[in-house]
């Protein structure tokens, strides 16, 4: 064995370490959290060096709960890394990647300690091994705080060797995606065994709410989570049963509120390998995402428009201009657009990809199976059964540009009725109209759910594959303002996890 193959082994096992795999004693790294913040500080590290919007946030304070004249002592990133057991995981990964002396061996570090942070979340969630810090284990946030904090370390390393922006781009990228689960998908091959891959999504929303007197404050909005990202920590790497009885392997990854990622082609990149011919063809692919406030919505129609609202990195592709939503034709910032790779035009064209793509998830049997029966309803929750947690609901609205020349838009199958089947039959898009949205609105979770059932048509697949909304999670007890987490806040997030679940496993049953 080589001296470079030893240092690699090392320093994985003390990444390993820091996550709690092996005794905590054993841990290793030298970086420190800056006072009060999650941004790392190490002499290998350049505290000068420009932060992205998301890691701005690391040093984000909230105001004290009891007192809002006062800023809590620690960022709220800091109390959600430590509060999910993952504190000594960053200085840990700061040590492995600043022993490094050349590119090819940091891109390993930076793939293997983003595929450790991902294995280190499920089992977390899933309560595989002692669940470690304080947040409840259902938590998804630590997981983005620690990526976010990973990522931040390599944006300001001082490696030995010469590193180009190109180089540290693709770093940032490779450890994104790796912590993200897109890394970590590993389908059994045969007939023998069925395949379903689920995505979920970060916490976003995180600007905004109440921010107490404290000068220096931030809106409590940085404390929302997903339950969607963690519907998918949850079931990442479980197994169903079919309706044949054959096993139903369950792979998930979560996908970033940010366009240009998507314009990048990260959900393709992650889902069409799979989509292609081979053994390890998947049998049903769905994404997920959250929008609310008692439902579950399951989206029949997808548009290919993109809205006004900005992502997690304060950026959105197509920006509001006047009271009149832009058009379609000739914007290709406004229209999803799909890589070469994966069959997309190489300029834009209005036609190519289409319009709306649907749902082939078997939306009867998703509804009448009664998903909700058996979950406790948190606090508040307001559906109007109340033998169930939320209702599910085939979600059949939609907008469209019915000229694609003039900015009148038109909503189609509105209100849309909670009984199923409905009194009437839904109106399907116009062949000669332009999206507006579908029925998951113009942002990324639509915008999801149209790549995800897009890739199906291109590769002519005829599984079950669309999108799930699920409700709203972001409730917190009376009286919390400030406070990272309470009893309410993870109840619902409990809720919508096991209802999605059982979702889940209703399609699980009927791939074949």
């Amino acid at each position: 064995m080589n001296d470079r193959i030893r240092r690699l082994g090392a320093l994985g096992g003390a990444l390993a370490m820091a996550l709690g795999a092996l005794p905590a004693a054993a841990a290793t790294g030298t970086a420190e959290r800056t006072t009060g913040s999650a941004i790392l500080a190490d002499p290998c590290l350049n505290p000068t060096a420009p932060l992205s919007v998301e890691q701005q946030r690391l040093s984000w304070h909230l105001a004290q709960n009891g007192n809002p004249d006062e800023l809590q002592p620690e960022s709220f990133a800091t109390q959600l890394i430590s509060g999910g057991g993952f504190d000594r995981f960053g200085p840990s990964f700061v040590h492995g990647l600043c022993s490094t002396t050349d590119f090819g061996q940091a891109k390993r570090i930076v793939e293997r300690s983003g595929k450790e942070l991902w294995k280190a979340a499920t089992d977390r969630a899933q309560r595989k091994g002692k669940v470690r810090g304080t947040l409840p284990y259902s938590d998804d946030r630590p997981l983005y705080w620690t990526s976010q904090q990973a990522q931040a370390a390599i944006q300001q390393w001082m490696p030995r060797f010469q590193l180009s922006a190109q180089q540290r781009t693709a770093l940032v990228t490779e450890f994104d995606k790796a912590a993200r689960g897109m890394r970590d998908i590993d389908f059994p091959a045969g007939p023998g065994v069925r395949r379903m891959i689920v995505s979920g999504f970060d916490p976003y929303t995180l600007i905004g709410g109440e921010r107490g007197s404290a000068q220096g404050a931030v809106g409590n909005n940085i404390r929302h989570g997903n339950p969607s990202g963690a519907s998918a920590l949850a079931i990442d790497g479980t197994t169903y049963r079919g309706k044949d009885g054959k096993p139903v392997r369950i792979e998930s990854y979560l996908l970033p509120v940010d366009f240009p990622q998507f314009k990048a082609g990260y959900l393709e990149d992650t889902v069409g390998p799979f989509m292609r011919p081979g053994p390890r063809r998947v049998d049903a692919s769905i994404t997920v995402s959250q929008a609310g406030p008692n439902q579950f919505d399951l989206e029949q129609w997808n548009g290919r428009y993109h809205g006004t609202s900005l992502g997690n990195d304060d950026y959105a592709p197509c920006p509001e201009i006047g009271d009149a939503a832009q058009l379609a034709v000739d914007n290709p910032e406004c229209n999803t657009q799909v890589v070469p790779k994966w069959g997309g035009p190489s300029g834009f064209q209005l036609r190519n990809p289409k319009q709306f793509t649907e749902t082939t998830l078997p939306v009867k049997s998703m509804i009448e199976a009664g998903t909700g029966r058996n979950v406790p309803r948190p606090p508040g929750d307001g559906w109007e059964d109340k033998s169930e947690a939320f209702g599910v609901v085939w979600h059949t609205n939609y907008e469209e540009f019915p000229d694609c020349h003039t900015p009148k838009t038109i909503t189609r199958n509105e209100p849309v009725p909670v009984e199923f089947p409905p009194p009437n039959p839904p109106v399907p898009p116009d062949p000669g109209a332009c999206a507006r949205s579908g029925g998951g609105g113009d942002y990324l979770s639509n915008e999801s759910g149209y790549r995800n059932t897009l890739l199906r048509d291109r590769f002519g697949l005829r599984i079950p594959a669309g999108h799930i909304h699920t409700p709203d999670m972001q409730h917190f007890a009376e009286g919390n303002r400030y406070q990272p987490s309470d009893d309410t806040f993870d109840a619902w997030r409990k809720a919508i996890v096991a209802q999605t679940r059982n979702l889940v496993d209703v399609v699980a049953k009927t791939v074949s």
